[in-house]
């Protein structure tokens, strides 16, 4: 019987067995077929791209074709030997990124000759209460605040000191900050102040080019019948500025240096012309006559005169902080004959105003531009449409400015880390999404606060004034240690002394809007004190652990068959770049709770160079075939496609055999059967009750997280929300409390008394229910109840 049912039995283990191996052939079919269900990104077997191959090849002949020319140049004696040392050094020179720098970094101040004068005659009661004496003083304080300002402190002096080709009051930062912890608050003022700025510049400068088409007789009926006509085409030219700002600063400024070269060269002719002959005016060159009349009791304006003249300079920041969007070397070429306009144009219409001092027809006029009436009527059609052009690219600089001085800050760890893109050939032309949408709100809701371009320059250039006077810091503490003592001092004096008194001149606007200038500094101020702050504190905790310290328990856990596996491969994110080490909150992650058991755990951190096609990586094994240290290092033109990535280095891993093979059993997102499920892990710090720190220092970590969870997540830059990643929160203790040890207390004679008696009931009842099983007579089991009881008692 039992050889009768052997048989069969094993009949149909044979039958199963085929059955099963059936199955899985099948199965394995199936899962090949599923595979080819998803098309998730895989690297090719080419190192560049056909766009990146035609792109190198472009540059290699245009080196070559620049190596030819300067060759025969240096035939041409020492005028050519020096143009060629110029064109191999910092200040090198291009035609083509000399227009760019025109578009880029001219915007600002090109509009500067559309407002000044009007806001000088409006501040000194018209045109009937101008003299010459006001003419010639206005016309001298603005010469010399653009020589002294923008030729002197920006282009010769400031623009001499750089980081790497980079300029802007942060990069100033970076390179004395070794000098006094002390030199990050102006830095932060400054780089606070020039952002509020750049919310403001696009609205005040579209705003009056757009409300500049109301001077036109054909288009006065219309906005007449639409008062909300110009803030409408206003809004509609600040979305469309925004919304090509991904393309890249190099491809816009091409367009708008072209426009520009139009623009100064227009500013050049009309100035010219309206001075007729009269050449009196370049008096004016002389100091003499602005010292003069700023303190002339004739001066109605007062102090405040100086909040006119200021507004001649704005944009010389821009110049600064935008020198490495298009090199130092352009901005020299160019700025002579951007000086040159502006200055023919201002004394074009100081020229105007001296003839018409008298003219009735403009005795009583209110709102007078002289730079409009200066031309004559079929002329100021295009001076209109050339000035709305001006006010886009003024606000074009502006943005781009803001951009840089947003990367500078990250650096610094003064703000989170954001998507950066890098639209052009070089990397000191980036797009940062999150900046130009944030500035792209903040702009629109100034012009819905304040409507029009009247109350908005009452808001306009107080924060410019506070990033010049933190630079004129900077730069003499970058002078002192230098060996430049006594020019750092004779510079502080100067500058310091101007620039104060364009502050105080713009204080007069504070409640006239510059308050919203304030509020908004304060604002983007706070939020780089918070993020320093909260770094601080963190990296405070941080600690390291050596391969000694991590590898036994790493080496057990892999190794004990008890704990199922969590996932094949367990990837970390970390900014961490040292290879030989492991960060603490990686290794706790791996053990908290229950551990985190896979066939292979990845530290992986990524950098981004400075050239424009790097794709290279590295590995440390730790001489383990379960633990990798990984640093991918990506040219700033690379996709950033970090699974992708992933995917090929454990490829490569397995080919050496410096990791074990590993099968998909079924089927997954990634459709490669030959890795491993794939586990992503970002890990996140929370404030502990326990942590041992001030009520402003949890407040600075809990703004900081609430900043970081505003700001975006390295989930969305590298291509991980497909993977179903887990983000983990750990505890940030920092140093924590250690309360005071407990000590027991003895019981008080009542309560021991009560204790005894309780006992004593348990006894008796437990004896009374054993006695009411057997109540006559000796129950069989009544000893072992009774020592049962005794044992209780």
């Amino acid at each position: 019987m039992v050889q009768k049912r052997k048989r069969p039995a094993a009949g149909r283990s044979r039958s199963r067995r085929t059955a099963d191996s059936a199955a899985t052939d099948d199965i394995d079919e199936t899962l090949l077929r599923a595979d080819t269900f998803t098309n998730a990104p895989k690297v090719s077997r080419r190192t560049l791209t056909k766009e990146e191959r035609e792109e190198l090849t472009k540059q290699e002949q245009a080196r070559r074709q620049e190596d030819e020319w300067l060759s025969k140049v240096a035939d041409k004696g020492p005028i050519g030997r020096w143009w060629i040392g110029l064109q191999r050094s910092q200040n090198k020179i291009g035609f083509g990124m000399a227009i760019v720098a025109l578009g880029v970094v001219y915007g600002d101040i090109g509009t500067s000759p559309l407002y000044t004068a009007q806001t000088f005659l409006s501040g000194q009661g018209g045109l009937a209460n101008t003299n010459r004496e006001a003419v010639l003083g206005m016309l001298s304080l603005v010469f010399w605040s653009i020589t002294l300002i923008t030729t002197v402190k920006y282009v010769l002096i400031a623009m001499r000191i750089d980081n790497n080709g980079e300029g802007g009051i942060f990069a100033l930062y970076s390179l004395i900050r070794r000098h006094g912890a002390w030199l990050a608050i102006p830095a932060m003022v400054g780089g606070a102040a020039f952002l509020a700025d750049s919310v403001l510049t696009p609205a005040v400068s579209i705003s009056s080019a757009v409300e500049g088409l109301k001077t036109i007789p054909l288009f006065q009926p219309v906005f007449t019948e639409n008062p909300n006509l110009s803030l409408i085409i206003t809004v509609l030219i600040i979305v469309i500025l925004f919304s090509v700002q991904s393309r890249g600063t190099e491809s816009i400024g091409k367009v708008f240096g072209s426009v520009v070269l139009v623009w100064f060269s227009f500013l050049a002719i009309v100035g010219i012309v309206s001075l007729s002959n009269d050449w009196t005016v370049f008096e004016a060159l002389n100091p003499v006559y602005g010292v003069r009349f700023l303190f002339s009791p004739h001066n109605l304006a007062g102090i405040a005169l100086m909040g006119t003249v200021f507004l001649s300079t704005t944009g010389a920041e821009a110049l600064y902080s935008d020198m490495g969007h298009v090199g130092r070397g352009n901005i020299y070429a160019t700025w002579p004959f951007i000086k040159v306009a502006l200055i023919f144009n201002y004394f074009g219409q100081g020229a105007w105003m001296l003839r018409n001092q008298d003219n009735p027809a403009y005795a009583k006029a209110d709102g007078l531009n002289p730079f409009f009436e200066m031309m004559g009527p079929n002329v100021r059609y295009v001076a209109v449409a050339l000035s709305v052009a001006a006010g886009v690219i003024a606000s074009q600089a502006l943005i781009t400015g803001a951009f840089t001085m947003v990367s500078e800050a990250t650096g610094l760890n003064w703000m989170p880390h954001l998507q950066v893109r890098y639209p052009a050939r070089t990397r000191g032309q980036l797009y940062i999404p999150v900046v130009n949408w944030v500035l792209c709100v903040a702009t629109l809701t100034v012009l819905a606060l304040f409507r029009d371009s009247e109350h908005i320059s009452a808001a306009y250039g107080l924060a410019l004034t506070i990033t010049m006077i933190t630079t004129t810091v900077l730069l003499a503490v970058h002078m002192w240690y230098h060996r430049k003592r006594a020019f750092s001092i004779v510079f502080t004096l100067l500058f310091l002394t101007i620039q104060a008194m364009f502050f105080i001149a713009s204080m007069a606007k504070f409640m006239h809007g510059g308050w919203f200038t304030m509020l908004l500094t304060l604002m983007i101020l706070f939020i780089m004190i918070t993020w320093d702050d909260g770094t601080k504190i963190e990296r405070s905790q941080r600690r390291h652990m050596k391969p000694s310290d991590f590898l036994p328990a790493v080496d057990k856990l892999h190794s004990d068959f008890r704990i199922p596996y969590y996932a094949d491969n367990i990837i970390y994110l970390t900014s961490d770049t040292e290879m030989r080490r492991l960060d603490t909150d990686i290794f706790f992650s791996i053990f908290a709770d229950h551990p985190k058991r896979a066939r292979a755990w990845w530290a992986v951190s990524v950098q981004t160079t400075d050239e424009p096609f790097t794709r290279a990586y590295a590995v440390e094994d730790f001489g383990t075939d379960h633990i990798f240290r990984v640093r991918i290092r990506l040219g700033f033109k690379v996709s950033q496609s970090i699974p992708a990535y992933i995917h090929q280095i454990m490829h490569d891993l397995s080919h050496t055999g410096e990791l074990p093979q590993q099968k998909s059993t079924y089927p997954k997102v990634d459709a490669d059967p030959d890795i491993g499920t794939i586990r992503y892990v970002l890990l996140h710090k929370a404030l502990m009750p326990e942590s041992n720190i001030t009520t402003r220092e949890a407040l600075s970590l809990k703004m900081k997280y609430a900043i970081r969870h505003l700001a975006g997540s390295p989930i969305k830059w590298f291509g991980l929300a497909p993977y179903n990643p887990q983000v983990e929160v750990q505890p940030l203790f920092v140093t924590t409390r250690r309360p005071p040890r407990l000590h027991r207390e003895a019981l008080r004679a009542r309560e021991t008394t009560r204790k005894e008696s309780v006992k004593q009931s348990e006894t008796a009842s437990v004896k009374t229910e054993a006695h009411a099983v057997a109540p006559s007579g000796k129950h069989p089991n009544e000893e072992p109840l009774q020592q049962q009881s005794n044992v209780t008692d």
